[in-house]
């Protein structure tokens, strides 16, 4: 069990203690809440994530008000797990972006695999505004944009510390899959192959033609060894049992023993181009 949905049973154990202290069955609750009577079975097995609201209407219908901003900063530390992309981007694309920066000048050493696009770190600003363009889009968040994009590019500054070790991988499909036009994309693999070149980011490719120990079904970033972030297609997940983040460690490191770097990873980049080119 991730510490993600050992947290979100936690809470729901403390539910079911507040309605049996009050005497009330599942179904009477959910009949006072205005409820289909499976939500408050759901809650309280930790099969659903309650709102702010739920906790406070649960807290009131059990004579123990008292109790809801206890519930509250339960739900508070769990949301720092497992975060829906609408409520992580409602501040804004720029707000998300500083949580990143802030972030990242914390860690020491970030490890980052990416399997379908460049990472943000090794963006251009037309790359990373198509990004940030379709993200606004699919989740109907504040349009903030360029705000995104110029906060985007000042985290390239980390590559550039030498306080901070950064290493990258990039599995080849991320060379090749379109995320904006020919143009923005013939641009975006210069920009890489210039950062390959220049040695930032201590750059990886793993080719198509290798064949892989571990399969690589979604890009992870790892902080300093003990936490890791992965992005999801409807949330952000924030793991940091250790249990839940060795397996992205020994993925990563088994990941980059296959990878090609310097002349021949600019070899990948180069094909890549040269595909996009002839389109």
């Amino acid at each position: 069990m991730t510490d993600y949905q050992t947290a979100r049973v936690s809470l729901g154990v403390r539910l079911r203690e507040l309605r049996e202290e009050a005497g009330l069955s599942g179904r009477e609750l959910a009949a006072r809440a205005g409820w289909h009577p499976s939500k408050v079975s759901r809650l309280e097995r930790g099969n659903q994530t309650a709102t702010a609201a739920d906790l406070r209407r649960w807290a009131l219908l059990c004579g123990q008000e008292s109790a809801a901003e206890g519930l509250v900063a339960q739900l508070g530390a769990l949301e720092t797990h497992y975060t829906g992309w609408r409520r992580r981007l409602a501040a804004g694309n720029r707000a998300r972006q500083q949580n990143a920066v802030d972030l990242e000048h914390r860690t020491r050493t970030l490890r980052i695999f990416e399997s379908v696009c460049v990472p943000g770190l090794l963006q251009t600003p037309a790359y990373a505004r198509a990004m940030i363009s379709r993200a606004v889009e699919l989740y109907g968040t504040p349009a903030d944009i360029e705000e995104g994009v110029r906060k985007r590019m000042e985290r390239r500054a980390i590559l550039q510390d030498r306080e901070r070790e950064v290493r990258i991988l990039l599995w080849e499909p991320a060379l090749r899959a379109l995320h904006a036009s020919s143009r923005v994309q013939v641009e975006q693999l210069d920009h890489l192959a210039s950062c390959i070149r220049q040695g930032t980011g201590r750059i990886g490719v793993i080719p198509l033609s290798v064949a892989l120990a571990a399969s690589p079904m979604h890009g992870f970033w790892i902080y300093d060894e003990e936490g890791v972030i992965v992005e999801t297609v409807g949330a952000e997940l924030h793991l940091t049992d250790d249990d839940a983040v060795e397996p992205y460690r020994r993925v990563f490191a088994t990941l980059s023993r296959t990878a090609v770097r310097e002349h021949r990873a600019l070899e990948l980049v180069r094909s890549a181009r040269a595909a996009l080119a002839q389109d």
